[in-house]
């Protein structure tokens, strides 16, 4: 089996996370892959990349990206001040799913947020994501909250 790396994301790294998120069928984003859109993603990860609060990150391997994982920290005057890390845009490339890359990305994000010192890890699923759950629920997450949304477009 091939060993994963897990790195910060390059802009070289974009047009294969696009890859990833058009092919997602579940989440519904509206991401695709057509060349005239790219530049928004690129903007995006600019933007991304500029932020010391921000990370996105990519799974490699054998050269490939197979998966990614973005985490923002943040402060809040709830809990004394503390800062906790947010996981967002978890994915693995459909072919590559079932190989651990996932929980070796999560298992990433919760190193760097201990190393960090900070109060906590979460992260939100898409409701219909029910492998998803059970994956989150085998790494010891535990579902506390209930999310809403507002789509403003």
């Amino acid at each position: 089996m091939s060993q994963t790396t897990i790195r910060e994301a390059r802009s070289s790294d974009v047009a294969a996370l696009v890859a990833i998120f058009a092919a997602d069928e579940l989440g519904g984003h509206g991401d695709t892959t057509a060349p005239e859109i790219l530049g928004k993603y690129l903007r995006a990860f600019e933007r991304i990349a500029s932020s010391p609060d921000q990370t996105l990150y990519v799974a490699e391997r054998d050269g490939q990206v197979v998966g990614t994982f973005q985490t923002m920290v943040v402060t809040s005057l709830i809990g004394r001040g503390s800062s906790s890390m947010i996981i967002e845009a978890v994915q693995t490339r459909g072919d590559m799913r079932g190989q651990g890359i996932g929980a070796q990305m999560i298992e990433f994000a919760i190193a760097e947020a201990k190393r960090r010192g900070l109060r906590l890890v979460q992260l939100t699923s898409n409701a219909s994501r029910t492998d998803a759950h059970r994956f989150y629920d085998r790494l010891g997450f535990k579902q506390s909250h209930l999310g809403f949304k507002m789509a403003l477009k």
